[in-house]
């Protein structure tokens, strides 16, 4: 848990099957991390075989999470990030980036993942003004996150609500779009939702036949969607410039960085 309550907290983790391939252990090989398997290599090479630009959306998902912490916590001032679907720990989590800002940043972590769970406690490295907390939970059962959210979070001041790369492994359209609502139903005025998926569209056809491999040979099972009903998720908030792009094209850094095939937003509770 965060430095008040200790790493001891944290549940014992179940240990990972090596035998099936999953998404956060693929999703560390193709961004060129150790945590993985080498049934997570197999798929990962072959959905890389078959779409051939899936490193580059990894990595672009990666810099896009960069840039929004840093404009939230540097230029909209908050302090308190609620991170759905962490995944494996690597460089520039979301606390490190927050609390580089402001050391009194807020960070609770949710995932899934008993791989991710493994390595959990290198995500609750706080500095002392600040606090992490990581929650063993599924995206399916938002209560359950906003109530373990809520030891560390004080949910009356704003929170962003970050989802990147999580809601295509909820099947169902009207599901994740209710799931998104009754989190940000908790949050108050002035809170954020973060979130990127991936699409056919922008050039993503070959994703298609690629996540019908995956979801014959790996877990969690994933979809695409497009432009029109990834922006379900933000009805009723206000989008901040420049609004549903490529995440490769929000704000970028480099103006030459190339389209991926993998929305990203963010968009304000007013």
């Amino acid at each position: 848990m965060s430095q008040a309550g200790g790493v001891d907290a944290l549940p014992t983790a179940p240990r990972p099957d090596p035998s099936v391939a999953h998404n956060a252990r693929v999703w560390n090989y193709w961004l060129g991390g150790k945590d993985n398997f080498e049934s997570d290599r197999a798929v990962g090479d072959r959905i890389r075989s078959m779409f051939p630009v899936i490193g580059e959306v990894a990595r672009a998902d990666r810099r896009f999470l960069a840039r929004v912490v840093r404009h939230l916590a540097g230029d909209l001032g908050v302090r308190q990030f609620l991170d759905i679907g962490t995944g494996l720990p690597t460089a520039d989590n979301t606390h490190q980036l927050a609390q580089a800002v402001d050391p009194r940043s807020r960070v609770v972590y949710v995932d899934n993942d008993p791989m991710v769970l493994v390595h959990a406690r290198a995500l609750l490295t706080s500095s002392p003004e600040g606090a992490t907390d990581y929650l063993d939970a599924d995206v399916h059962r938002p209560e359950e996150i906003l109530a373990g959210a809520a030891r560390t979070l004080d949910l009356d001041q704003p929170v962003a609500v970050m989802m990147l790369g999580i809601l295509n492994f909820v099947q169902d359209t009207e599901v994740a779009v209710a799931i998104v609502r009754r989190l940000l139903d908790a949050m108050p005025s002035g809170s954020y939702l973060a979130l990127t998926h991936p699409t056919v569209e922008l050039g993503g056809e070959a994703n298609v036949a690629a996540m019908a491999f995956w979801n014959a040979h790996a877990s969690p099972p994933i979809r695409a969607r497009t432009g029109a009903e990834i922006g379900r998720f933000f009805t009723g908030l206000e989008l901040v410039e420049p609004g549903l792009v490529s995440c490769a094209r929000w704000r970028p850094d480099d103006a030459d960085e190339a389209t991926v095939p993998q929305y990203g937003g963010l968009a304000r509770k007013p």
